[in-house]
């Protein structure tokens, strides 16, 4: 039989087979250097994206917030102005009252008795005045007690003051409560 030696083809082929392999592994590295590479600008591209984002919403946020702050001024202005209407439509409507009252005390007052002091406190008016006799201050509240306006008279004090060459006179404090009358219109 014939002896034939294979070694150097064997040689031969490993070698190739080895330079195969570092070829095929140096590819594979590029490949996944490559790969790296693009994951990672693939990456910072949508990080750069989210910091645009989250600006963006940053921005939004902030021009809500002021929005929302300038709501709150539009709303606090608002309720300043219900308030000055309201204080508006109060005095409108109790503009008359001074008026009505003297009325109705001019009506309820009798003859024979006048009025001298008024003072407002609340609903509550004091009236002092003077009187000829007892019968007209019962008179006036009586009158009072009957009006539209006022109610619960009370009578505080009564003094009786003689003057020279006069009839004696009555000097009278009363309380008296204001009862708010319905306007029919404006």
């Amino acid at each position: 039989m014939a002896r034939i030696n294979l070694l150097p083809w064997r040689e031969a082929a490993r070698e190739l087979r080895r330079r195969r392999f570092l070829g095929a592994l140096a590819v594979t590295v590029m490949l996944g250097g490559g790969v790296v590479l693009l994951a990672d600008a693939y990456i910072a591209r949508a990080i750069e994206r989210l910091h645009l984002r989250n600006q963006y919403l940053e921005q939004a946020s902030t021009l809500l917030d002021q929005r929302i702050a300038d709501v709150e001024a539009l709303k606090l202005q608002h309720q300043q102005l219900l308030e000055r209407f309201r204080v508006v439509e109060e005095l409108q409507g109790s503009r008359a009252s001074g008026v009505r009252v003297f009325e109705q005390l001019a009506r309820s007052l009798p003859e024979g008795a006048y009025l001298t002091e008024i003072d407002q406190q609340g609903e509550s008016l004091g009236i002092s005045g003077v009187a000829r006799a007892n019968d007209r201050i019962s008179e006036l509240l009586r009158n009072l007690q009957a009006s539209d306006g006022f109610a619960a008279p009370a009578l505080t004090e009564v003094k009786n003051v003689a003057q020279m060459g006069r009839q004696p006179s009555n000097l009278f404090r009363l309380n008296v409560q204001q009862v708010p009358v319905m306007e029919l219109g404006p």
